[in-house]
């Protein structure tokens, strides 16, 4: 199933800033797609058309079948969940647990729902132990798994992070893979914009490049990581794994740990 299509989709600011041109791609149902490109590339641009904040000047955007010009954000929010990429910009609650159940209340779930979607959501965040505090108490890692829990408590079919490993550590980075494992496993969308380029070689099935307001390709990390001419337009580099892959003499391109280690057991057999 088809959640999300761009046809021709173009944006101009007020300003005159052409920020996406003729911008054309489709994501299906149950996909887990990381957006990497420069500042300035278009990604946010290109999300926040996704949700409704802004609407294409030219072109078409489809989510879930609806038309995002003839939505309202607040409709589309049914649909689409967008994590901002500074959580202050998002939060506005004294206490956690306030935060997470404000957005499952405004759509009109029941208490009953609420109270599960609070719960599930806090659990896959690793932040149960929090529901009581202010989240300006909390450090900024932790505060970035507030804001995504906000936005999986409202139960939306596409899920859309912006820079979510920005300040995270290591557990963090781990924490993130995990819940962006379970649901893809749950049938939600996701998109991540990001510049982590270990992150998205290991844990996306698929890659969009973005460059210049345009898109530049789409395929799998392997497909992406192994274009020379495409990294370079992009100005992207390639995960250390891939050049410690290529430093060992190994001649495919490798984006996981996992691969790398079953080529090398290849090599010493």
């Amino acid at each position: 199933m088809e959640m999300i299509r761009f046809e021709n989709v173009s944006f101009v600011y007020p300003n005159g800033f052409c920020a996406v041109k003729d911008l054309s791609f489709s994501v299906q149902q149950g996909e887990n797609i990381a957006v990497v490109g420069q500042n300035g590339a278009g990604k946010s641009t290109a999300a926040k058309l996704i949700n409704g904040l802004l609407k294409p000047t030219d072109g078409k955007v489809t989510v879930a079948g609806k038309d995002t010009r003839r939505h309202s954000a607040a409709q589309l929010a049914r649909h689409v969940g967008y994590i901002f990429q500074n959580p202050d910009d998002q939060i506005f609650h004294s206490t956690v647990e306030a935060e997470l159940r404000f957005g499952p209340k405004v759509l009109g779930f029941d208490r009953e729902k609420i109270s599960r979607m609070v719960q599930y959501a806090a659990q896959l965040c690793g932040i149960e132990d929090c529901l009581h505090m202010n989240p300006y108490d909390l450090p900024l890692s932790v505060r970035k798994f507030v804001t995504i829990a906000s936005v999986i408590a409202m139960d939306p079919e596409v899920l859309i992070l912006d820079e979510p490993t920005a300040g995270q550590d290591l557990r963090g980075m781990q924490k993130l893979a995990h819940l962006l494992s379970v649901l893809q496993q749950a049938g939600k969308t996701l998109l991540t914009v990001t510049h982590h380029m270990e992150f998205t070689a290991e844990h996306f099935d698929r890659v969009m490049v973005m460059a210049n307001q345009h898109l530049l390709r789409s395929g799998s990390p392997e497909e992406i990581f192994r274009d020379s001419a495409l990294l370079e337009e992009g100005m992207l580099k390639r995960p250390f794994i891939c050049e410690l892959a290529c430093a060992l003499g190994i001649q495919e391109t490798v984006v996981s740990e996992d691969r790398l280690i079953q080529c090398l057991n290849k090599m010493l057999r």
